[in-house]
């Protein structure tokens, strides 16, 4: 079984911390909930987390700060939601400019912050995947046998014909050929195909890919090329 996803949370409201990390931890996740700025840093420091919930009227250094240093420390493979008081539009701004990822007002329904954390954690997916990502060698990389030409954006057949395909199929393919042998998660998927969170469903990734395979497999019902994975996602032999 993976990993749960790390959260830590630092907030000055016991209540809201315990609040959090119960929700939370009901819905998959390890949480640890701190009251300062500087209990954050000691948590961090023993592993940095996936995502980091930052109230930004922290007594002493506050959570702009926080979020300043977690930027510069870890760039975008840490996902930052800051939580504000309502009408503190100042520091929202200034916490998305500093580079948060998200922001919650207070009072919030945890519903909702619990669809902001998994928004938030696909796009930290994505960010590492592209970070393992090795150098392209070529502008031109085989997918079985076909050909994907990144400069063009088009893929080619075996005969050097161009398939014709969205440009969210596109990257979608791009996405397996650069990463043969690597199972993609439906959430890192739906990141590629939805880079600005347009469609919130992971299911919807089996529809992309079942259209897909319609135009890039021999045969579509007994798939070569893209393998679904059972419970984890789908895969490029290569």
């Amino acid at each position: 079984m993976p990993d749960k996803s790390r959260i830590i949370v630092v907030d000055d409201e016991p209540d809201l911390r315990e609040a959090i990390t119960e929700y939370l931890g009901q819905h998959g996740f390890a949480v640890r909930a701190v009251g300062d700025a500087a209990a954050f840093r000691a948590a961090v420091a023993e592993g940095a987390p996936d995502i980091a919930l930052l109230d930004i009227g922290l007594p002493g250094e506050d959570g702009l700060s926080l979020a300043r240093s977690l930027r510069g420390a870890h760039g975008q493979t840490i996902g930052i939601i800051m939580v504000t008081a309502a009408g503190e539009v100042v520091d929202r701004v200034v916490g998305l400019e500093i580079g948060a990822d998200d922001y919650v007002t207070k009072p919030f329904d945890l519903r909702e912050l619990l669809a902001r954390v998994r928004a938030t954690l696909r796009k930290v997916e994505a960010a590492r995947a592209a970070v393992a990502l090795p150098a392209r060698p070529a502008e031109r990389i085989p997918f079985g046998p076909l050909t994907v030409d990144i400069a063009a954006r088009k893929v080619l057949d075996e005969d050097g014909a161009e398939i014709a395909l969205t440009a969210m199929e596109f990257d979608l393919v791009l996405a397996f050929a650069e990463r043969p042998g690597r199972v993609l998660s439906r959430a890192q998927l739906l990141d590629i195909a939805h880079p600005g969170g347009s469609d919130p469903f992971d299911r919807s990734i089996d529809v992309r890919i079942t259209r897909l395979r319609r135009k890039i497999e021999r045969n579509a019902h007994a798939p070569a090329l893209i393998k679904t994975v059972r419970g984890a996602g789908y895969v490029f032999d290569g």
